[in-house]
């Protein structure tokens, strides 16, 4: 039977023997011509409609609408760092160009917002360099316990420092300057019916979620890594464990900051 013709004839004569079948007892299996055959059509399935635009369009400022600033054309992607990081530097100050990265610096704030929600941000994909100093932790009662210690929050102090005291202003017009090139980016990554600036509104209430646990953080190592011992925190997303690792002060600045862009870019 491993001869492929042996298996198509027999394909074919079962196929034979079964319209046969059907047709000799067609009388049995068919209503009589007098009966009448009720058919049940049932309403289509309506599918949900597409979205026919962004939730939050985005009004991107072209470079003739601006007499006061001679606005060149956006470059490529592929070409946007150097543009970009200049303008970032603009509003932050020089001290943002040591924490940002330099390559793929739109395409790594993109996939890093649009994961922010989920459990894990994986360090490649990241546009900020890896801070200064390191986790610390103190000891707890029980030998197996730790709390999150207060010094690791001053590695986030430039950082925190840099954002909080930042023109919101200035960061909204050029995101929406810059901004074809996020949705560029976006739909790059697989979201060719989607839009950037929902993500990042979405993704801004979120974190706008993050609780504020008792202080100091207790944590546990079952492993390598330290993991938060209240299951609460620890089913936390990667984005909101970032706002608690910064410490209840840092995280709060970074809340108001938050709340300050989506009045901006939300509509």
């Amino acid at each position: 039977m491993n001869d492929p013709d042996v298996k198509l004839l027999v394909a074919i004569a079962f196929g034979i023997l079964v319209v046969g079948s059907l047709w000799y007892f067609r009388d049995d299996l068919l209503p009589a011509a007098d009966e009448p055959v009720t058919v049940q059509i049932e309403a289509p399935v309506e599918e949900p409609a597409a979205p026919s635009g962004p939730a939050h369009p985005v009004a991107v400022e072209e470079p003739a609408e601006s007499a006061e600033r001679n606005l060149v054309p956006l470059p490529s992607l592929n070409d946007s760092d150097s543009y970009f990081l200049l303008a970032l530097v603009d509003i932050f100050g020089a001290g943002l160009e040591s924490v940002l990265v330099n390559e793929g610096l739109i395409d790594k704030i993109v996939v890093t917002v649009d994961n922010l929600p989920r459990k894990h941000v994986a360090e490649k994909i990241r546009p900020v360099n890896r801070l200064k100093g390191d986790f610390t932790v103190d000891a707890a009662e029980s030998e197996d316990q730790f709390y999150m210690s207060a010094d690791s929050y001053a590695r986030y102090d430039a950082l925190v420092e840099l954002i909080s005291t930042a023109d919101l202003d200035a960061v909204a017009d050029t995101y929406r300057r810059f901004y074809p090139l996020f949705q560029e980016s976006y739909v790059g990554l697989g979201y060719p019916n989607a839009y950037f600036n929902d993500r990042a509104v979405e993704v801004i209430d979120h974190l706008l979620l993050t609780p504020t646990p008792d202080q100091p953080i207790l944590l546990v190592r079952p492993h390598v890594l330290y993991e938060y011992a209240d299951p609460e925190l620890a089913a936390l997303s990667s984005g909101q464990k970032l706002l608690l690792r910064m410490g209840t002060e840092h995280a709060e600045k970074m809340k108001v900051v938050l709340r300050g862009l989506r009045a901006r870019i939300a509509t």
